[in-house]
């Protein structure tokens, strides 16, 4: 027992001593550990890195910490060199995505202005057809086709094979004039024979029909719209401002029963109907039911017009009789075989035939386009669409297909001016 408790003191210190070592090797461990992390974080600060703006969509980063540190570090010119431009990766996406987008709608806009050009040289051949249309023009052409809103049943022949001038016999044939003179019901009962105008029939030498087309501006044909005996414009399209490229000079304005109807056009105040004879139409339904389109015509123009019969009885006012507007659509289907769109033909159709009726020469100003040819739909609205031009709505396609047929301009005045000429009924001489 006397040798034990002499040893143990010392193995008491010892057992001591042994119990710090782990602490000290812990205590070794943690520091190497964190000079090593000091060591490691300090170098990743001239590592590219990216981080997300909260204030930003997720899909754009920010410069990276190379780059700042390279600008504010004078590294510049250096940095340039190799990366050319300094952008941001942010920056980098955002132009991307506008040279995508610039790219695409170049694509695009090439693609429409290649279907349009291709239809405008085939108008100036008189070979044309709606598969040269651009897609999103034949689906439209399609849609109405299918719809048919007015009940149109076309039971007449078809013949793709006339001539200019079967066209324009055909034309004197059947395109009679015809205005709603209040004799049949229910305008006879309505009183509309004592509202109605004496009857159109007075007779110019030559007459120009100026189209409402952007494809006008900047044509300088103003002076020689002016130079014929009668103009004839469309719907609100206004004159003042533009006179050096569509005239100042207004015959006639045909217009369809929106413009009556719509309180914007002013109708009733406004000084572009004042002083001119007035031509308005609406699409009855196909079979001339007007019973049922004095009650439910596409715009109100009934009681406009006798609002305006009353307060302005001197001035020439008619309604076009809805006969002679599908007589017109049914001599455009029978020259094409294809299905046309069943809804009525558009003004300036419309216009030009009511002016062969009572011109011995007729001069159409850009309803076919000239070089000048743009998706700009009319002259005085900053508003562009194909379907203007080449119709969605209207069978304009064939419309102005069977205009070039009928016209004898020459193909400089066609293509220069954006001019057809047309003779008139009593010029026109038909085999009995």
């Amino acid at each position: 027992m006397g040798v034990l408790d002499s040893l143990l003191p010392g193995l008491r210190h010892f057992m001591k001593q042994s119990a710090k070592l782990p602490l000290l090797v812990l205590l070794l461990w943690m520091l190497l550990f964190f000079v090593v992390f000091s060591y490691y974080t300090d170098s990743q600060v001239n590592q590219p890195h990216r981080t997300i703006s909260n204030s930003e969509s997720p899909h754009y980063v920010q410069r990276s910490a190379r780059a700042i540190m390279a600008s504010r570090n004078y590294q510049w010119g250096l940095y340039a060199e190799r990366r050319g431009p300094f952008q941001s990766r942010q920056e980098l996406r955002r132009t991307k995505f506008r040279k995508y987008l610039m790219k695409t709608s170049k694509r695009e806009y090439s693609d429409d202005y290649s279907y349009d050009w291709s239809v405008v040289r085939g108008l100036w051949k008189g070979q044309v057809s709606s598969k040269m249309l651009s897609k999103q023009l034949q689906r439209a052409m399609r849609d109405h086709v299918h719809s048919n809103k007015h009940n149109v049943l076309y039971k007449g022949q078809r013949k793709a094979s006339r001539n200019g001038q079967e066209i324009l016999c055909q034309m004197k044939q059947q395109a009679k004039l015809r205005t709603l003179d209040g004799s049949e019901q229910p305008f006879a009962q309505l009183g509309f024979q004592q509202l109605a105008s004496p009857k159109l029939q007075q007779m110019y030498t030559t007459c120009a029909v100026v189209a409402s087309a952007g494809a006008i501006l900047n044509s300088s044909l103003g002076p020689e719209i002016d130079c014929h005996d009668a103009v004839l414009r469309f719907n609100a399209a206004p004159y003042k401002g533009y006179e050096q490229d569509v005239g100042s000079k207004t015959t006639i304005r045909i217009m369809n029963s929106q413009i009556l109807a719509n309180p914007k056009h002013n109708f009733s105040s406004s000084l572009l109907y004042k002083n001119i004879t007035l031509v308005a139409w609406d699409p009855a339904p196909y079979n001339i039911d007007l019973h049922k389109w004095y009650r439910h015509p596409d715009y109100d123009l009934f009681t406009p017009y006798i609002n305006h019969r009353k307060n302005f009885p001197e001035q020439p006012f008619y309604i076009l009789h809805p006969s002679f507007i599908w007589k017109l659509w049914d001599i455009v289907q029978s020259n094409t075989q294809e299905n046309i769109q069943p809804n009525p033909p558009s003004s300036g159709f419309i216009g030009i035939v009511m002016m062969m009726n009572f011109c011995e020469e007729v001069h159409v100003y850009e309803y076919i386009p000239s070089m000048r040819q743009t998706n700009l739909c009319h002259y005085h609205e900053k508003y562009y669409d194909a379907a203007c031009t080449f119709g969605a709505y209207h069978p304009l396609l064939y419309e102005k297909l069977l205009v070039k047929w009928m016209s004898t301009a020459s193909e400089e005045d066609l293509k220069k001016k954006g001019k057809v000429t047309l003779p008139g009924f009593s010029k026109i001489k038909c085999p009995l």
